[in-house]
């Protein structure tokens, strides 16, 4: 079980959603590749919700990740994220956006000269106030929390792929964020451990009021959420 000293109240949000999207659209490629992935979505998500998404896969639904996580420009439509509008923010206010969103994707983006221990504390270090030792200790209570105590030192490439996840959502965790974006977390592990992740996640939504986004196809999760949504060609068919 995850120690209660890992979490903290959240400040709040002055009472706006977390996730605020109206008529959000979105084309990758140019000239006569240009395609539409998003289409018009709209839909908000308030502070300590967990929300699943679903549909098929190239639906558009990494995308979606991306842009609320501020890692695209919007195209069309107005995206606010704690009330910051995501359209009209210069790259200084995005990247400080960032630091108040946990973000898990299907890639792990580990950094393969760091052992597990240094990549999670690299999401202990973005908190203000803390000690290096402080932080060391947080990072090996997530790494615990996520049944990785025995791999504290091996580096990315000693791991196995379910591992790798693993490490990657202890990263996220340890940053304490306000909104957690996850793409596909439980695609490499086993059921037992993916109920404890997805456990670990609404806990966080609960206690800290964290939002907590995710993309799945795994139908073992569904009853984690408060609501599920569900995405075809670009648009969201159910809310």
């Amino acid at each position: 079980m995850i120690s209660d000293s890992l979490y903290i109240q959240n400040s709040g949000t002055n009472g706006c959603p977390s996730i605020e999207i109206n008529d959000l659209c979105h084309w990758f490629g140019k000239g006569s590749m240009r395609r539409k992935v998003l289409n018009s979505v709209s839909m908000k998500i308030d502070p300590g919700e967990v929300v699943l998404l679903t549909g098929p896969s190239g639906c558009g639904k990494t995308t979606l990740l991306t842009l609320i996580g501020a890692l695209r420009r919007i195209d069309h439509g107005n995206l606010s994220v704690f009330g910051c509008d995501l359209r009209k923010a210069n790259r200084q206010v995005r990247q400080q956006l960032r630091r108040q969103i946990g973000m898990i994707f299907q890639g792990h983006n580990l950094l393969q000269c760091l052992t597990s221990e240094q990549n999670v504390q690299m999401g202990s270090d973005l908190l203000k106030g803390l000690s290096y030792r402080a932080r060391r200790d947080q990072a090996r209570e997530w790494l615990r929390a996520v049944g990785l105590q025995d791999h504290i030192n091996k580096l990315p490439h000693d791991l196995s792929g379910g591992q790798k996840q693993r490490v990657a959502i202890a990263r996220a965790l340890a940053a304490r964020p306000k909104l957690l974006l996850a793409d596909e977390p439980t695609a490499a592990l086993d059921s037992v451990t993916g109920r404890e992740v997805v456990d670990l996640l609404k806990k966080l939504a609960l206690e800290q009021s964290c939002s907590v986004l995710m993309v799945t196809h795994d139908p073992r999760i569904l009853d984690v959420a408060d609501r599920v949504l569900k995405m075809e060609d670009g648009k969201l068919i159910s809310a």
